[in-house]
């Protein structure tokens, strides 16, 4: 998705996972670059798998460790911790005297206050000490997609490169730059605030897109749920929730909602909102994480789970994008990935040009 978003002035030199399933897809749909695929640990990748001429390096990398998911662990735990071999690859290539000019880090904005914001600036120490300079953005899916995914996007730059004064801000700007963020750098060193950049990106005009705008009229993938489902789903809600319920059906209107379910106080509770948005996707480990669709027209209510075809317009995926036939599968890919538009608004307005004051030949990531 990282791909997608990047679009089609870029070409892609080398893409790499260890999820077959998720590089069958990759292949599936990318099929003239099949043969730069490589299917294994990044920590057994080595710098000869890699052609020369890359320009950008992207890194998105496990979360789970980063979050509640993997009881924050931090960024030296088991999956959020590949970060390192990717970065002893970035290493590799600079002892050959091919250095890439360009990486961009991303994961979820938890990074910035792992470890009480000692992750995040370990990763940045790391980085800075390779000749890099680097600024994080924090941008959300919802500004381009009616999802709520909040993600962090470090761009490092070689030291060498030039960055044009029109890419960065003289400080934070509130929209991309969380107070997390701000708070973290005031307890970096010197050195490190001297390495710091701040990005400076335009806000999006915003979008019209609502959940119900995402919904098949006829998905073949999900069946609608029996009454005795719908009432169990609805029984899991809190009044305030069931409430909203019975407001939407006052409306007298077709609503579309979405419902997910978390864990209050060692209950499962099922939480609805009508906003025209989706909550974070997440993957499918156990139902909890799949969420479920509400249509209240008048008195009639009906529940089902989201189709992947929902969940992959939810990301800003085209229609054409192959997905899996499990849903599961496709769930996992999409819950796992990155918003397009989000990549798409990165490069418009930051990647592009900085690559554009490179003057290269030809426009390559590797």
């Amino acid at each position: 998705m990282a791909r997608l978003g990047l679009g089609s002035r870029w070409s892609c030199l080398a893409a790499n996972d260890v999820d077959a399933q998720k590089a069958a897809a990759y292949a599936a749909n990318f099929t003239a670059s099949r043969k730069h695929l490589i299917v294994r640990d990044v920590a057994q990748v080595r710098t000869c798998d890699l052609p020369p001429g890359g320009i950008l390096s992207w890194a998105s990398f496990p979360c789970q460790d980063l979050s509640l998911a993997g009881n924050y662990h931090g960024i030296r735990a088991e999956r959020s911790g590949v970060f390192w071999p990717f970065w002893e690859l970035m290493l590799g290539l600079k002892a050959e005297g091919r250095q890439v000019p360009l990486v961009v880090i991303e994961n979820v904005a938890g990074l910035l206050t792992s470890k009480g914001g000692r992750d995040f600036r370990d990763l940045l120490a790391t980085v800075t000490s390779a000749g890099y300079r680097a600024g994080g953005l924090v941008i959300d899916a919802a500004h381009f997609l009616p999802q709520s995914r909040p993600r962090l996007f470090v761009i490092c730059v070689r030291d060498d490169v030039s960055v044009p004064p029109s890419l960065l801000a003289d400080g934070p700007m509130p929209l991309w730059h969380t107070r997390s963020m701000v708070q973290s750098g005031l307890s970096w060193p010197k050195e490190l605030c001297a390495k710091w950049l701040w990005w400076k990106l335009p806000v999006p005009d915003g979008h019209s897109l609502t959940l119900a705008d995402v919904l098949e009229d006829e998905p073949t993938s999900v069946e609608w749920h029996n009454k005795a489902e719908t009432e169990r789903v609805l029984g899991m809600m809190s009044e305030v929730n069931r409430e909203k319920v019975r407001q939407a059906q006052k409306a007298k209107r077709r609503i579309v909602g979405a419902i997910y379910k978390r864990t209050r106080q060692s209950v499962q509770r099922a939480e609805v909102r009508f906003d025209g948005m989706s909550g974070c996707l997440r993957t499918p480990a156990g139902g909890s994480s799949r969420q479920t669709i509400i249509v209240v027209e008048g008195r009639k209510v009906r529940t089902r789970l989201i189709s992947p075809r929902e969940v992959a317009r939810l990301m800003g995926v085209p229609d054409t994008y192959k997905l899996p036939k499990r849903y599961n599968e496709a769930y996992k890919l999409m819950g796992d990935g990155l918003a397009v538009p989000a990549v798409t608004w990165l490069e418009k307005h930051i990647l592009f040009p900085l690559v554009k004051s490179l003057q290269p030949e030809a426009v390559e990531v590797a």
